[in-house]
């Protein structure tokens, strides 16, 4: 069985589950680490096995560094052990180095979560519609929105989501904030971890 022949069969057969649960846009979603783990049984059955690569990408910048944000590539690659070929898919992801509440660490691992996932996507062909990364709306749909006032559990959550690395930008798509809420959201918002 050629490589090509193997991944099709892989493409056909993957289902990766949606361990992961976004408690502020309250939507399950799936993981790089989430796919690797479903992929382990392939490895075996196949003869072939997967790695993913990344790299800084410099080539978009035409030479002027200053007006764009670092660029991580992925590459996800599926090995035939038998024959050594390879197929290879890309993922290219800027790195958001202005969001707040991120340290730089933090800023360039969750850039390169995003680039292994959607390397691996392109690769197995996951459809990223039937993915609530894709079809969350994030509270941007046109129905009214909720208020959000201090002392509730919404209130507590936004909190967390804030502290640990969400936006105000995201809540207020959601929300409908009262001034005391804007204004607690907002000093938390401005502090650095």
């Amino acid at each position: 069985m050629t490589i090509h022949e193997k991944l099709s069969k892989i493409q056909k057969e993957f289902k990766a589950k949606k361990s992961r649960f976004n408690s502020f846009g309250k939507y399950n979603f799936r993981s790089a680490e989430d796919i690797l783990e479903a992929l382990k049984p392939y490895n075996e059955k196949y003869n072939v096995y997967f790695t993913v690569n990344e790299k800084m990408v410099t080539d978009f910048f035409n030479g002027d560094k200053n007006n764009f944000p670092p660029i991580m590539k992925s590459t996800a690659t599926i090995h035939d052990a038998e024959g050594g070929n390879t197929i290879k898919c890309s993922a290219i992801v800027g790195v958001d180095l202005a969001q707040k509440g991120m340290q730089v660490p933090q800023q360039f691992g969750s850039a390169s979560s995003y680039g292994k996932k959607y390397a691996l996507g392109n690769l197995l062909l996951i459809d990223d519609t039937a993915d609530a990364d894709a079809t969350n709306t994030h509270g941007k749909e046109a129905k009214a929105k909720a208020t959000l006032d201090i002392n509730t559990d919404a209130f507590t959550k936004a909190k967390q989501y804030i502290e640990s690395g969400g936006t105000l930008k995201a809540i207020n798509q959601k929300y409908k904030l009262t001034q005391k809420a804007l204004a607690e959201l907002k000093k938390l918002e401005t502090v650095e971890v």
